[in-house]
């Protein structure tokens, strides 16, 4: 059952959709068109937006629309660092609490990732990736943490790191990787291929650029 109320539902739909490229970098976001998308009354997508524009992830939150804002390539090295550290720990947090249930629909969204990217659905890995990531920061229940993440996510360049070659499947592996070491139960090592895992990106794509 999703406990989540439509505001925060919304807003996740939005958030994924913008990390995944369906909404582009400088795309309008009409909250008509968006409630009529969801099915849902103008209200929650209001609220949705005024919370996406706090987080940075939108600006002009207002009933004419907004757009979707353009990453910050200056800030990248500092948001990298910070990402580091607060997705680090929420790994650890997640380690700690996970269940069989999760288990079962983490492995079920690395297979959905790794078949995205074979077929080289980049949108859809995009996609896939959002969701994989947010289960297991939301296993850890710690909701301070994981909206700080949100914040940075917003400015980071995932849709660049994304169209580099082979870096979907690179990122297939290294999400088995991680899953495997939290599932053992190996705190130190899960932390450390999620630092890994967020440098790697990083590193090729200044490397491509």
């Amino acid at each position: 059952m999703d406990y989540r109320t439509k505001e925060e539902q919304v807003a996740d739909f939005l958030r994924e959709g913008i990390l995944s490229g369906r909404f582009p970098r400088g795309a309008r976001l009409k909250q008509l068109e968006i409630a009529e998308m969801l099915k849902t009354s103008i209200t929650p997508v209001r609220e949705a937006l005024k919370l996406l524009e706090a987080e940075g992830y939108i600006s002009g939150g207002s009933y004419k629309g907004a757009t979707v804002v353009p990453f910050d390539v200056g800030a990248s090295s500092e948001i990298l660092n910070l990402r580091v550290l607060l997705e680090a720990q929420l790994v650890r947090g997640a380690v700690d609490k996970l269940q069989t249930e999760d288990i079962d629909k983490l492995r079920g969204l690395a297979a959905e990732f790794e078949a995205a990217a074979k077929s080289g659905d980049s949108s859809a890995a995009r996609a896939v990736n959002y969701r994989f990531h947010r289960r297991i920061y939301d296993i850890a229940e710690m909701p301070q943490t994981m909206h700080f993440v949100q914040i940075l996510w917003a400015r980071y360049p995932f849709d660049l790191i994304n169209r580099i070659e082979g870096r979907a499947e690179r990122a297939a592996a290294e999400h088995t990787e991680l899953l495997n070491q939290m599932i053992a139960g190996d705190v130190s090592g899960a932390m450390l291929t999620t630092r890994r895992h967020i440098e790697s990106g990083w590193s090729e794509l200044r490397g491509a650029l």
